[in-house]
């Protein structure tokens, strides 16, 4: 079976990301060099992220997956 891939819901975890690095001032570099997440491809929507790298990116950011996406569903 081939990866299953869902374009909104990419582009909305994408947007959401983006705000969080957004909101603490970081660049995409700095995130990569705390986490060794390269995050340019999922901000852009142009990468299905594992639930494990969303996990360590909210972790990251202070956070936690149900608060991400209840925010997301807003």
């Amino acid at each position: 079976m081939g990866q299953v891939k869902n374009q909104k819901l990419m582009e909305q975890i994408a947007r959401k990301i983006k705000s969080l690095r957004g909101k603490s001032g970081l660049s995409q570099e700095a995130v990569y060099h705390d986490t060794g997440i390269h995050i340019g491809r999922i901000e852009a929507g142009q990468s299905n992220i594992t639930v494990s790298t969303l996990d360590a990116i909210c972790t990251y950011f202070d956070t936690d997956l149900e608060t991400f996406f209840v925010e997301i569903k807003k």
